[in-house]
Parts: structure tokens; C-alpha cells; sequence
């Protein structure tokens, strides 16, 4: 039995057959996927889940927060956040309490010590992507920082289409 044949490339932009937006869309989804395999080897050395690292970056952004208004914005099912949040409180990054102004209800706050984690990793995200963007010649720092506003807003709705 012969080897498995690997699929034909498709024909390049440009040509016939080839189709750019298709062709952007995959150069911005592979470029996204090594720039996300960056920052999350740099989250591996914090212990927590990439679920539990997104719970504890909004807990820690827009906290405190009722555990069904984090489910919606995290996008998870209350089950699967309840879960989340007992793991973060049993490591004491995240702690949960009685609102103030209604006593029937849960929130949910980082702790200092979740705080400070976040941002030890908000940093140095930013700096492994730095050390690599001072790599690039200016033109294309420049064609990056130009890009963000509309990355931003592609971003923005692919969250708001969750």
C-alpha cells in the first residue's frame, strides 16, 4: 500500500482558482495560532487551565461579578463555571461573597494574590510579544500597530457572536 498523498495546495491569490479573502482568513488564522501558542506557553508555567486563566482575567477586569453574568461573558455553562471557580478559590485566586445590596446573591472577586498573577502574566505576555515585534523591521511594526483597530474590532465581534 502506498503512502498517503498529502491535498493539492490551493492555486495562490490572484490566480485562477484562487480566492484572497480565503487565502487572508488562513494567513491570519495561522499567524493568530503560533502568536497564541506563544502566550500560552507562557501561561503554562501559572498552573491554571487556559478556562480558569480566562475566569480569573475577567473576575480580575470587571469583578466583582455574579457567577451568572462570568457564565455569559465567559461563554460557559454554569456548571462548568461553578467548577472553574471552586478550583480558583481552592487555590485562592478568586473568592466568593455575599453582595452587599442583596444578600441572596454570590459575587465573585480575584483575591490579591489572583490580581497578582494576572498581571505578572499580563506583563510578561507583553513582553515576549515585544521582544518578537522589536525583531520586525519598523515598516512592518508600523503596518501591526496600524492593523489593531480593525484586529480590535474583529475581535470584539467575534466575542459578541458567542
Amino acid at each position: 500500500m502506498g503512502s498517503p498523498q498529502a491535498p493539492a495546495a490551493r492555486p495562490p491569490a490572484g490566480e485562477p482558482g484562487g480566492n484572497a479573502a480565503f487565502d487572508e482568513a488562513a494567513r491570519l488564522r495561522v499567524a493568530l495560532l503560533r502568536l497564541g501558542r506563544l502566550l500560552r506557553s507562557i501561561d503554562a508555567g501559572s498552573g491554571l487551565t487556559p478556562s480558569e486563566l480566562g475566569v480569573l482575567a475577567a473576575v480580575d477586569r470587571y469583578g466583582p461579578l455574579r457567577p451568572s453574568d462570568l457564565a455569559r461573558h465567559q461563554a460557559l455553562n454554569p456548571t462548568m463555571l461553578s467548577r472553574l471557580l471552586g478550583r480558583l478559590v481552592e487555590n485562592g485566586t478568586v473568592t466568593r461573597h455575599e453582595d452587599p445590596n442583596d444578600g441572596r446573591v454570590a459575587l465573585v472577586s480575584a483575591t490579591p494574590r489572583g490580581r497578582e498573577l494576572h498581571q505578572q502574566l499580563q506583563a510578561a505576555r507583553a513582553a515576549a510579544l515585544r521582544q518578537h515585534l522589536d525583531q520586525l523591521p519598523r515598516a512592518q511594526q508600523r503596518a501591526i500597530s496600524a492593523a489593531l483597530p480593525a484586529l480590535e474590532a474583529l475581535a470584539q465581534l467575534v466575542g459578541s457572536n458567542r
